[in-house]
């Protein structure tokens, strides 16, 4: 723990003052982000650092999974997180990270590995889409394969959750808000995004379209229908 305290009064020292105009006009004009990046909880993966994020610029929840439950009038930290991101701070893109090795993966892949941690066992539930999708498409997969096949269609499977948002759903059909889904690959240095067209994820380049999961609808159902 010194360790950290140490680095505390680095950033008194150095760091702030350095960055003092930014952080005068945060203080004056408040947030701003323009994405929310739900991740996993793993130390491994920090997502200001992949973004290269400044503060201010990056909404951020973490979980164990970067798991959203679905839409429920129960509250929860992860549901009001996204209502408030899309509500009151209007961000444009909602990004779900998954990565390599995840633990939670590993443990929604053998459950009996979570006896004694119940909470844990009932959070990973809103996984079950794609252990299930794994189980019945992939079943031939082992250990990191199996995995990493777990990893990326829980990403899609929390697109799926998210979608259910009131908030979500009605920004995505006012033509306001995006979803992404990303898997970084800790191993290769790697961030893989999801095309929602092809529905496959390829790596993010530089000078490469960005991949979109899910693009604004701009729909006017009943429009449409009365034509």
């Amino acid at each position: 723990m010194n360790e950290f305290i140490g680095r505390v009064f680095s950033f008194e020292r150095s760091t702030f003052p350095e960055s003092s105009a930014l952080f005068g006009r945060l203080t004056k004009q408040g947030q701003s982000p323009t994405a929310l990046m739900i991740s996993c909880a793993d130390s491994r993966v920090v997502p200001e650092q992949i973004m290269q994020a400044d503060p201010g610029d990056l909404f951020v929840c973490r979980n164990a999974g970067n798991i959203v439950p679905p839409f429920a009038t129960m509250n929860g930290g992860v549901s009001s997180t996204v209502e408030y991101a899309v509500m009151a701070l209007n961000v444009s893109d909602i990004i779900i990270c998954g990565h390599s090795d995840c633990g939670a993966m590993k443990a929604l892949s053998k459950p009996e590995t979570l006896e004694g941690m119940p909470n844990v066992a009932a959070w990973l539930r809103h996984g079950s889409a794609a252990s299930h999708i794994v189980d019945s498409c992939m079943g031939d997969l082992e250990d990191g394969d199996r995995v990493r096949a777990l990893s990326l269609e829980n990403v899609i499977a929390q697109l799926n959750n998210l979608r259910t948002h009131p908030s979500v759903s009605a920004a995505m059909a006012r033509g306001d808000l995006a979803l992404h889904g990303w898997f970084v690959d800790i191993h290769e240095g790697v961030v893989l995004g999801l095309d929602g067209e092809t529905g496959q994820f390829r790596p993010l380049r530089e000078g490469d379209e960005l991949p979109v999961a899910h693009h604004p609808q701009n729909r006017h159902a009943y429009a449409e229908a009365a034509e």
